[in-house]
């Protein structure tokens, strides 16, 4: 499922919902848990995992930032500083599963925004075929949305010129 990508108070707001046939429980450790985070957002790890804490964001001979937490309820609610912007991942119980959701909040539109969408669009994938048991191709399929949401992107910024 697409992100919903909208224009917002004070920036703009991309909205992941993501029905899955899993526990809370289990799609929780995939957040949470170093290792199994690992396998689908290798740089993103858990510093400190309560409010106030952070995760971290580690690219060897790049960058190593810690992100710090702005929210947290456990099997609930992670919400971290995401260079400026705010990731916010939420899940809610449902029958035989859960729904995940993500929500970016951004500042501005910039290049970088586009890959960053279609990153967590991706890692998002990833979640949830980790979870059945499956594999993708990350860099085919992110070049796929990279292309999808650019063109979104780009028609939102004609609109709020």
């Amino acid at each position: 499922m697409k992100a919903d990508i909208k224009k917002a108070t004070n920036g703009y707001l991309a909205t992941f919902e993501r029905p899955m046939n899993h526990t809370v429980e289990a799609v929780w450790t995939m957040l949470t848990d170093n290792e199994q985070l690992k396998k689908w957002f290798q740089e993103l790890s858990v510093g400190e995992l309560c409010e106030g804490g952070f995760m971290k964001f580690y690219m060897p001979d790049v960058i190593e930032q810690a992100l710090e937490i702005s929210e947290f309820r456990s099997l609930s609610v992670l919400e971290f500083d995401w260079f400026g912007d705010t990731i916010r991942f939420e899940l809610h119980a449902k029958q035989n599963g859960c729904v995940l959701v993500l929500k970016e909040k951004l500042r501005a539109i910039t290049e970088q925004t586009k890959k960053d969408i279609a990153g967590w669009h991706v890692c998002l994938d990833v979640i949830e075929a980790l979870l059945d048991g499956k594999t993708i191709q990350r860099e085919d399929e992110w070049k796929k949305w990279f292309d999808i949401y650019t063109e979104e992107i780009d028609t939102l910024n004609r609109l709020d010129s």
